[in-house]
């Protein structure tokens, strides 16, 4: 008896100790579920709709089997159905391609007329079909040949200038300056894999040779990124995230961890800033004094910008939210389920804003008559659910709730219920940053910040060209002779947004255009 309560403690000891650790396995089981999603499973976010009732049901159930008629057997013919071309297919073959692809043609006689001479037969017609050709990466020489010139009735002897070139004393012409950066930033081909590939063209330059004219290549091409910031900062609403890279020694055998900030303004553009941390002075010295909307994820160093600059409205990022109860579909199936079909519910409101092409006053009445009671409803289902006795504070769920419910937060996703240019979701700018993560794969890291500021250079002009629909190549090899003999107050006409209503329509082309091949 006097062990009694000895006992009764000691077991409530066991059982706090227990739900404690079940709570640690439930977090930790979580965390491997969610790494081997990462690693082997499906990455995407998309709920399927529910199927609507009696959708892909036959409507013969309950029917009395009908009895088969006694047949012979017959052998069954399967006609293949001939594939049907579109009428935007060129050929019969059903490939497709533009003007300027170049054509190589090889003419095929009947076999009986081959060994025939030419007079004995007469051509009648052609049957044309295309296949699809590759050349292996090739790399030519241009010969400048300067001429000196006596003219004869002077006898005065004129020597040709030097031609003029984008790096000086340098033996890389502006479409190998080009295709490089577009090579490495574009397709993610690192400059070692490019300088194999140039001495398998049987060419002999070394690798510290193509890093140097890149480099240099890419500070002609800073000032052009500085102009871009510029006028991205100027914007009323800015979205920007944040995402990894390497850069430079940390010790032996690690590298130290810094940070791009991409940012993207309401004109097409995007800039990827290179900070060595994520906290909220990079932030600060980034954006400066930047006054409109910002959007963003749930990143506390936004939300101490906007607290410190009175001018700066922060708006949140719907995607991230629901990001949260996505992976809580698990551990409240049901709940989750109920949150994620609100959110998807805003979202469709906004694809029937652009659907309709509406105008901004238009587009503030609609949200505000369609998904203004929807946000009322996921704002109210939260707070019901966080009184609920039974949530596992650490639970995905509960930590999805936390998530949403900051009161913070929700006058941030607010925002854009009152303001028609801002979006609900940062979506478009993490589809422009995916080539960081992606050369991530590839490049791996960058040996020095300032290398890493060099990639955010590079990034900045080919993702822009993308956005607004540019060649980089084309617009590379234009920029990379113009800059020199541009303006430096009229530089932002040289940012892919300007250049193509400047000089797209006749940009400046590369010597390979008139050089002529040397056949002997």
């Amino acid at each position: 008896m006097p062990r009694t309560p000895s006992l009764a403690s000691e077991n409530e000891a066991l059982r706090a100790q227990n739900a404690e650790l079940q709570g640690q396995l439930a977090c930790l089981q979580q965390q491997l579920d969610w790494l081997k999603r990462q690693v082997f499973g499906r990455k995407s976010e998309r709920v399927e709709s529910d199927v609507p009732p009696g959708q892909g049901v036959l409507p013969f159930e309950g029917l009395a089997p009908v009895a088969e008629a006694q047949e012979p057997e017959q052998e069954t013919v399967v006609r293949k159905r001939r594939k049907h071309r579109s009428d935007n297919c060129l050929t019969d073959s059903g490939l497709r391609f533009t003007s300027d692809v170049p054509q190589r043609q090889i003419t095929i006689l009947p076999e009986s007329v081959r060994n025939l001479p030419a007079d004995a037969y007469e051509i009648i017609d052609y049957r044309t079909h295309y296949r699809l050709a590759q050349q292996p990466a090739s790399y030519e020489v241009i010969a400048y040949r300067h001429a000196s010139v006596k003219l004869l009735d002077s006898q005065e002897m004129i020597t040709t200038a030097p031609c003029p070139a984008v790096l000086d004393r340098c033996c890389a012409e502006v479409s190998l300056l080009a295709g490089m950066i577009v090579d490495k930033f574009a397709y993610h081909l690192p400059l070692y894999r490019q300088h194999q590939r140039i001495q398998a063209a049987g060419i002999t330059v070394s690798r510290a040779s193509l890093t140097n004219w890149v480099r240099c290549a890419l500070a002609l091409l800073a000032p052009i990124v500085d102009a871009q910031k510029a006028n991205i900062l100027r914007s009323k609403v800015l979205a920007m995230d944040e995402t990894p890279i390497k850069a430079g020694r940390d010790k032996k055998g690690s590298m130290k961890q810094g940070w791009f900030w991409p940012m993207y303004g309401e004109d097409g553009e995007i800039v990827f800033c290179y900070a060595p941390d994520r906290g909220h002075a990079s932030a600060q010295k980034l954006l400066g004094h930047y006054a409109g909307t910002l959007l963003s994820d749930g990143h506390s160093a936004y939300e101490h910008f906007c607290a410190d600059n009175p001018a700066a409205t922060h708006a949140q990022c719907w995607a991230h939210t629901r990001r949260y109860f996505e992976r809580a579909l698990d551990d409240e199936p049901e709940a989750a389920s109920a949150a994620l079909d609100i959110i998807r519910d805003i979202f469709a409101q906004e694809t029937e804003i652009r659907e309709r092409d509406l105008t901004p006053e238009k587009i503030l009445a609609w949200r505000q008559k369609h998904s203004e009671p929807l946000v009322r409803d996921f704002f109210a289902f939260c707070h019901e659910q966080r009184q609920r006795m039974d949530l596992a504070p650490k639970s995905p769920f509960a930590k999805a709730l936390g998530y949403a419910s900051h009161p913070q937060r929700i006058d941030a996703l607010k925002v854009f219920l009152g303001d028609s240019a801002v979006a609900t979701d940062t979506n478009h700018l993490e589809r422009a940053l995916r080539p960081i993560p992606m050369g991530r794969k590839n490049w791996l890291f960058c040996w020095n910040e300032l290398g890493a500021e060099h990639v955010g250079i590079a990034q900045s002009l080919v993702s822009t060209c993308r956005i607004q629909g540019i060649d980089p190549y084309t617009y590379l090899v234009d920029v990379l002779q113009r800059i020199d003999q541009h303006p430096a107050r009229l530089v932002e006409e040289l940012t892919p947004r300007l250049w193509k209503q400047h000089f797209a329509d006749n940009p400046l082309r590369s010597d390979l255009a008139d050089a002529v091949l040397i056949t002997e």
